[in-house]
């Protein structure tokens, strides 16, 4: 027995300020209920369009002379990140690389501006490619990495955190929003611990930018990452951004020494001289096409904002959770303030089950070991989508009705 009627869910999209968004996303099938936002966004109906005007008067017309206008985009695309998404300043934010890369250039820069601190503390359970890269740095260099063990539902205790930092500690790396569980951190609090000793913190904004409000410049931040595919909908491997703030920006220097990044570019020196702004941590010629994808998807979030974005998200996630299957156990914070955009359910078949969802229409991933991810996402997901998801969801393991699909995963899940 369903304990939330569908009419509540109805009664919330008629009064749902952010409605009429959905009617800007490209929907080829009303059936199908897209439940994967926070993996990768849907596609603006104005992109098509803007690509197809890049493709054909910039690149096709213009030729080599669109680059007047290309040649700084990754900058206005940052403003307007910084402004809009981030609550950073101009000149803080700049598009860039994937978020791999710029996690790489970034904790480089930062660890080579303290060299007599040995130790990087990160999450044993954070998202893999931000240990990776902090693995090698630390083998390359000789350095100790700290990974704490965190709790899988609940995130980071900010006392083990704060137990970890010395002053032997040159750089802290976290993700504000889990992947796996949504888990929330405490920005400001974090920053605070760490400048403490005199470490940097270096923030993966991934499973946040665009679903919960940043206030970098408000937290005293120091650097961050993140991608513009999920919440942002830039669409598939879209260009990711960093963040450096402004009076650090001149004592870092990043290991990728390109022309992008150098004084007088087009001067062609001898000698790598970077500019003392952000554009130092760029590299070499920006992907046109794919930073292009990025500025209509932009629009749309701009002109939502923020809070009204997070107020509906809140509401979907308290959705999900009220109509949890009494055989799924809830594998996030219960506290709105300590969730991100996304759900975590556990389950001992969760493949499975995502497997099932997915035969019915309804589009949701999984993470090891054992969890069912939902993130609906603000300007596209309704609430009688999440109810009917749910509603499904419940039947599904009611009946058991995955246990008739193989339990091997392929590659991507």
């Amino acid at each position: 027995m369903v304990a939330v009627p569908r009419r509540l869910a109805e009664e919330l999209d008629a009064t749902d300020p952010l409605a009429g968004f959905r009617d800007e996303f490209l929907i080829t099938d009303p059936g199908l209920i897209y439940l994967d936002g926070n993996s990768l966004g849907r596609l603006p109906s104005a992109t098509p369009a803007f690509l197809d005007t890049v493709v054909r008067d910039e690149w096709g017309t213009g030729l080599v002379r669109s680059w007047h206008t290309w040649i700084d985009w990754a900058n206005r695309l940052g403003d307007r990140l910084a402004e809009h998404v981030l609550g950073a300043q101009p000149g803080e934010v700049v598009l860039s690389d994937s978020t791999t890369v710029n996690l790489y250039k970034l904790a480089a820069a930062a660890l080579a501006a303290a060299p007599e601190r040995r130790t990087v503390v990160v999450d044993a359970e954070d998202f893999p490619t931000d240990r990776y890269v902090l693995e090698g740095l630390a083998a390359e260099r000789g350095l100790t990495v700290h990974a704490l063990r965190s709790d899988l539902d609940t995130g980071l205790d900010l006392d083990q955190l704060r137990a970890a930092l010395d002053e032997d500690v040159a750089l802290v790396v976290l993700s504000h929003v889990s992947y796996r569980s949504g888990a929330l951190l405490d920005m400001a609090a974090v920053n605070a611990a760490a400048h403490e000793v005199g470490a940097l913190v270096l923030w993966d904004l991934c499973h946040s930018a665009g679903a919960v409000p940043v206030r970098l410049t408000d937290s005293a931040a120091d650097l961050a990452v993140g991608c513009t595919y999920k919440y942002l909908n830039g669409g598939p491997g879209a260009p990711a951004f960093l963040y450096v703030r402004a009076e650090l920006q001149p004592a870092l220097r990043q290991p990728i020494w390109g022309w992008f990044g150098q004084r007088d570019q087009f001067e062609m020196g001898q000698h790598y001289d970077p500019v003392d702004q952000v554009d130092r941590f760029l590299v070499g010629t920006p992907p046109v096409l794919s930073l292009a994808a990025v500025d209509p998807a932009l629009a749309l979030v701009a002109r939502a904002g923020l809070p009204l974005i997070r107020e509906k998200s809140e509401r979907l996630g308290q959705l999900v959770i009220d109509m949890v299957p009494d055989d799924m156990r809830l594998a996030s914070p219960a506290d709105v303030g300590r969730r991100g955009g996304h759900v975590s359910l556990e389950h001992p078949d969760a493949w499975r089950i995502c497997r099932a969802l997915a035969d019915s229409g309804i589009i949701c991933d999984y993470r090891v070991p054992d969890r069912l991810r939902i993130g609906p996402s603000p300007l596209y997901t309704r609430f009688v989508d999440v109810w009917d998801a749910m509603d499904r969801l419940r039947d599904l393991v009611a009946t058991k009705e995955y246990t008739r699909l193989p339990s091997e995963r392929p590659r991507v899940t």
